[in-house]
């Protein structure tokens, strides 16, 4: 179901097949009895842009692509570095200077050409825009090619897989540039058309900050695409992406599985972080811990009920985050 179909243009760290964690304390204590946690932090570059990078520089590899070069709030250049490092394709990276030191000095480690901006995401990517077209690079944004998303929707079949050949009542996800989430429906249309599942999807839910919600905002008001979120803040790098290219993707997925969105605080943000920690022995980014946040404000507003089957996504580890946290 992936598009590298001969050997030697696979680029592979080991990415993939991370544990789906019964999260049964922590259920207890919050209401709901069937919590699981798939926990991305243990793929190779300890977030599961790996696994879109993986397929975006094999991909590359297989048609020849000579350098690469992607904006990042932090975990996704990472990957990129790596995997470039591994296929031998220089990499460029482009974050915004504030990004938790982990993401640069990972990149730098890789071998990557690092570049840091004032701003936000949408800043960085204006400016590996400008770089592809004057040196030729070839551009591994978010939906500039077709490829990182083939790498997102294993998070969809491995879900299915380890839950026995069935799928769960709800998935909570942490949307930034929502690569995962578009993915992921990919990988339920996929399994629909194969004759595993019926039309019945898992309820997708889109998790934001407060400070950075442009998608929550153009749900709740019924738009089809998203307007740019001015002024984006939150500790929560991974969501600080003011605007997606794959808004439309993304609402569209949250419409049809019958799903919803929802900003939390950057305050209840870090509590969830220690929360997750403590109970399950997860140290979540905090990203993945927005979903717990979210996971309790539905609970107590009677979206969810307390016996369906739920997945919290953690997107990354948090021992890369210790400085903003």
């Amino acid at each position: 179901m992936l598009p590298v179909r001969e050997t030697r243009f696979r680029v592979s760290l080991g990415e993939g097949g991370t544990p789906l964690l019964p999260a049964s304390r922590l259920g207890a204590r919050i209401g709901a009895e069937r919590l699981h946690i798939k926990n991305e932090s243990f793929n190779p570059t300890g977030s599961f842009k790996a696994r879109g990078l993986c397929l975006a520089v094999s991909m590359a590899k297989q048609v020849g692509v000579k350098e690469l070069a992607i904006p990042s709030a932090g975990n996704a250049g990472g990957a990129l570095a790596a995997y470039a490092a591994r296929a031998g394709i220089p990499a460029h990276v482009v974050m915004p200077r504030d990004v938790p030191r982990a993401n640069i000095a990972e990149c730098r480690a890789y071998g990557a050409d690092v570049r840091l901006v004032d701003g936000v995401i949408t800043d960085a990517g204006q400016l590996v825009g400008e770089l592809c077209s004057r040196f030729g690079w070839f551009d591994v944004s978010t939906l500039k090619e077709p490829y990182r998303i083939e790498g997102k929707k294993t998070m969809g079949y491995e879900l299915f897989e380890q839950l026995g050949g069935r799928l769960p009542g709800v998935i909570l996800y942490p949307t930034g540039g929502g690569t995962g989430m578009v993915g992921m429906w990919k990988a339920f249309d996929e399994m629909e058309k194969l004759g595993w599942i019926d039309g019945h999807r898992p309820r997708m839910v889109c998790v934001q900050s407060t400070g950075c919600a442009p998608m929550v905002r153009a749900f709740e008001e019924g738009k089809e695409s998203a307007e740019t979120w001015q002024n984006a803040e939150t500790f929560a790098s991974g969501l600080r992406v003011p605007r997606a290219i794959g808004d439309f993707l993304i609402l569209r997925a949250i419409r049809e599985s019958g799903g919803t969105a929802i900003a939390v605080t950057d305050e209840a943000i870090r509590e969830a972080v220690s929360t997750l920690a403590s109970t399950e022995g997860i140290f979540a980014a905090p990203e993945g811990a927005a979903c717990l946040v979210a996971l309790r404000l539905l609970l107590a507003r009677g979206w969810l009920d307390k016996e369906e089957t739920v997945v919290l996504f953690n997107t990354g580890s948090g021992l890369k985050y210790t400085d903003a946290a």
